[in-house]
């Protein structure tokens, strides 16, 4: 293959890279094409010694595919193959989506990528306060009391969260920005912290809060300042989306007295996930090394519940990434999850960017933080941003 046709499909790349970073936020079937195509290309385009190369020098790229094969082993001692295969169809991207973008990421593309993906939140954004004011009415996913308009909430604060910790660390630690520059990404940072908290994604909530904490540490170091501010920070935005927020304040009631009054509250949000951490234990302690088999969980889960909660529906998820994984693979399974995680801060420590180190040891955190409340490596949105931002933010560039 000659360099100008290598040079051709590197731009083919690089021009599909930004679109699948604007499109990300905002279509599953948009993001799917992209990805198809890129995949496909991929595997015409030649070059597999290059390739296979630099997927194996990847300690990233090895822990992803680690963890898929992890998901296909434990189809040895699944009884439900039908839905073992399903959740490891739903797993591909660890498989081949990671590894190829982490062949054909370039440096010098970063900044294109990120602007594109800023680009599709500010519209989202924008979209969501305009059904907020009821300027536009209702659609899709958004309404007046929760407008998240291109996905749910339990994806959207998430994505909300990253989004801030991004704008927020060009605002502070970009030298080369004017001042104007700095002006509209703090009202970004601004406008995107309101839009946190009148919508309903109490795990991007949480994550919030830490991120943003972890941004005031990076910018006054490890001492009582930055540890005063992040605490005023919390409190200061907290009693304010509380006093304000109908959403919020009611939503954050709710944690309390649902889980104070736990038996007369098992089949609401809060109450279904304390009992599926509750039955899942039960299948977790006598499977503990290695799990139910990749497809079991469902029948598992149903056995339990039948017995001890038959008022509620089965579940096929527990709502929990932790859970899920150690019901299906047990320590097995959880060692291949979190040595992903692992991969990931080890590069990010010893990166030479400020840019690749902090949003490197971001990314993680908040994935760790958020995967408590559901299996958000199973989800098409944040499982695209978890595995396109990883791409680039744990690739060697220095290597060929």
């Amino acid at each position: 293959m000659n360099i100008s046709y290598d040079s051709r499909i590197d731009k083919i790349y690089q021009y599909l890279l930004i679109a699948l970073a604007f499109i990300m936020p905002l279509t599953v079937a948009g993001g799917n094409l992209i990805v198809g195509i890129i995949v496909i290309i991929w595997f015409l385009s030649g070059n597999y010694q290059i390739k296979i190369s630099q997927i194996i020098n990847n300690r990233l790229a090895i822990a992803s595919v680690l963890f898929f094969s992890a998901h296909v082993i434990g189809l040895i001692w699944t009884e439900d193959m039908l839905w073992g295969l399903h959740v490891v169809k739903k797993m591909w991207y660890f498989l081949l989506l990671l590894p190829i973008l982490i062949t054909i990421v370039k440096k010098e593309g970063i900044r294109y990528y990120i602007s594109a993906f800023l680009l599709a939140m500010m519209l989202t954004e924008l979209l969501s306060y305009l059904v907020w004011f009821e300027m536009i009415p209702n659609f899709k996913n958004a309404t007046v009391e929760n407008p998240t308009p291109f996905m749910s909430h339990i994806s959207y604060n998430p994505f909300l969260a990253f989004t801030f910790y991004l704008i927020s660390h060009e605002a502070i630690f970009n030298k080369k920005l004017k001042n104007v520059q700095k002006y509209m990404y703090g009202f970004f940072a601004l406008t995107i912290t309101v839009n946190m908290f009148i919508t309903g994604g109490r795990a991007g909530q949480v994550a919030f809060f830490i991120i943003a904490s972890i941004l005031i540490f990076q910018l006054y170091g490890k001492n009582l300042k930055a540890l005063l501010f992040s605490i005023l920070m919390i409190l200061g935005v907290f009693f304010t989306a509380y006093n304000n927020s109908a959403l919020f304040s009611e939503r954050f009631d709710r944690i309390e007295r649902e889980i104070s009054n736990y038996d007369n509250f098992k089949g609401t949000s809060i109450g279904l996930r304390l009992t599926f951490a509750i039955h899942s234990w039960e299948i977790i302690k006598n499977n503990i090394f290695i799990g139910v088999g990749t497809g079991d969980f469902p029948n598992e889960y149903k056995k339990i519940n039948m017995s001890k909660t038959p008022q509620l529906a089965n579940a096929r998820n527990p709502h929990n990434m932790y859970t899920l994984i150690l019901t299906q693979l047990g320590l097995f399974g959880l060692f291949a999850l979190l040595y992903i995680f692992y991969a990931q801060f080890r590069i990010a420590a010893v990166s030479k960017s400020k840019f690749l180190k902090d949003v490197g040891i971001i990314l993680p955190i908040l994935f760790l933080i958020i995967m408590w409340s559901d299996s958000y490596l199973l989800g098409h949105y944040t499982t695209l941003l978890f595995v396109f931002f990883s791409s680039f933010l744990y690739k060697d560039f220095e290597k060929p």
